[in-house]
């Protein structure tokens, strides 16, 4: 089996990240390192000393780095560059494995040369609210996938969607394809995913790889994230040029609003197409960044640091 580390870029965590790190030490197969690439020194102070963490997670290696050099690419290639491990699960600090399995269950996808990254299951947290738990069955659902350049007429964008909120990928691989982009404002993994599925190699989805991640966003702040989706697909035509992928957030809309009305929730439907309507004007706006004047762009985007660099 494959060696493995674990890297997870961290930024002004809260004790969640504590329950991440314990539900590592519980994997029935045991990564070598967690490299934490943290954000600014000062948040994880708040939380417990550096000599603490350390103390009690053995396995974490620690990288400080300031606000203004993170990227949401270059920053996960650093971590990389720590790993000698064979593979290497990427991660976020607010995901958690629901089961002792998920390392173990990644790595067995791996397995096949072909196979160049393996992503989990996404599940809604308690608190979720009604449509963000149908978006997590719609786009993690509980059927394995592997996707390869053969599906893209079939799936159209989705052939490269993978996500790196909890993704395994293959260290010899992913040195021979590049790495993540070097500067990129989002959607680094797929990009990374894309890139590969154009090399020939497949995209494993693996939903028996579970973790508990999910966010309730405001309309504005669904309208930043796709703002900034929409400039990352702009900025790789490469990978995103001449994919259908409107369709399938159609498809979505529709099968929530019948979601929502089947389970007598349809009081939030209202609040759901507005929700929508962010997303959408947000995602064509980004995709457009270009003709916008430059003030409007950094009122659009989430992320100001990338474009001090852009």
């Amino acid at each position: 089996m494959l060696t493995v580390d674990v890297i997870i870029p961290v930024y002004n965590p809260g004790k969640r990240l504590f329950d991440l790190l314990d539900r590592l030490e519980k994997q029935s197969v045991q990564p070598e390192h967690v490299i934490l690439m943290n954000t600014e020194k000062r948040y994880l102070d708040q939380l417990c000393s550096e000599k603490e963490l350390l103390q009690k997670y053995p396995k974490v290696l620690l990288q400080h780095l300031k606000r203004e050099t993170f990227d949401h690419g270059e920053t996960r290639n650093q971590g990389v560059r720590f790993s000698n491990a064979q593979a290497f699960l990427m991660m976020t600090q607010d995901a958690l494995p629901q089961s002792g399995r998920l390392i173990e269950a990644l790595l067995k996808a791996l397995e096949k040369p072909e196979t160049a990254v393996a992503y989990g299951r996404q599940l809604p947290d308690k608190n979720c609210d009604p449509a963000e738990t149908f978006a997590r069955s719609f786009n993690y659902p509980d059927i394995p996938d592997r996707k390869t350049s053969d599906d893209i007429a079939r799936l159209g964008i989705k052939t490269y969607f993978c996500s790196n909120v909890c993704a395994m990928y293959r260290r010899d691989l992913f040195d021979r394809l590049g790495g993540f982009t070097h500067h990129t404002i989002f959607n680094e993994d797929m990009i990374y995913a894309g890139t590969a599925v154009q090399a020939g190699y497949a995209i494993e989805y693996v939903p028996e790889a579970a973790v508990i991640h999910s966010h309730n966003y405001s309309c504005m702040q669904q309208f930043h994230r796709n703002f900034d989706l929409g400039v990352s697909q702009a900025d790789h035509p490469e990978i995103f040029d001449g994919l259908r992928s409107e369709s399938e957030g159609k498809k979505m809309v529709l099968q929530t609003i019948r979601y929502l009305k089947n389970n007598g929730k349809t009081y939030l439907v209202p609040h759901y197409i507005i929700m929508c309507g962010c997303r959408y004007i947000g995602y064509k706006m980004g995709r457009n960044y270009r003709s916008l004047p430059r003030a409007l762009v950094m009122r659009c985007t989430m992320n100001r640091e990338y474009w001090k660099w852009n």
